[in-house]
């Protein structure tokens, strides 16, 4: 049969390509650092959370943040263990005289649970918190320091 009478006898049937559904052909991987950045962002937001990390991270960050181009890392106080399907979370935080601290805790280990598992589709079988400091209304903030000796 010649090309033109295999035109003339009508449309060919579409060959099928690849099988099954196509989110599964492939796989995602998701960086610790993407998820730490969720988190950090996401236990920022609670009320009562001062800041995040040890004194010596944050006053890092201090001078960092006088770079240009540095910034405040979203990562800060946060460490993250991504494996395909699950994540652990350890989260250093300060906060504010005067809050609940088991009620900031839980609601940051919410709040993070919530977004981590709604953008990244893993499981966070964990959020550990550690406590590292208070500030107290008074304090200045090792961030806000001395001023910038350049302008």
């Amino acid at each position: 049969m010649s090309e033109s009478q295999q035109h003339a006898e009508g449309p060919r049937t579409p060959v099928k390509r690849g099988g099954g559904d196509p989110a599964t052909r492939g796989r995602t991987t998701i960086a610790d650092g993407v998820v730490e950045k969720i988190a950090g962002l996401a236990a920022r937001d609670v009320l009562g959370v001062h800041a995040m990390g040890s004194g010596l991270a944050r006053t890092i960050g201090a001078v960092r943040d006088r770079v240009p181009g540095g910034g405040r890392s979203a990562t800060q106080g946060v460490k993250a263990e991504v494996g395909e399907v699950q994540t652990a979370l350890d989260l250093e935080i300060v906060v504010d005289y005067g809050v609940a601290i088991a009620d900031v805790a839980r609601s940051v280990r919410e709040n993070v649970i919530s977004a981590v598992e709604r953008m990244t589709g893993l499981e966070v079988v964990e959020v550990n918190i550690a406590v590292s400091d208070v500030k107290l209304p008074d304090e200045a903030d090792e961030e806000e320091g001395a001023e910038p000796r350049l302008q």
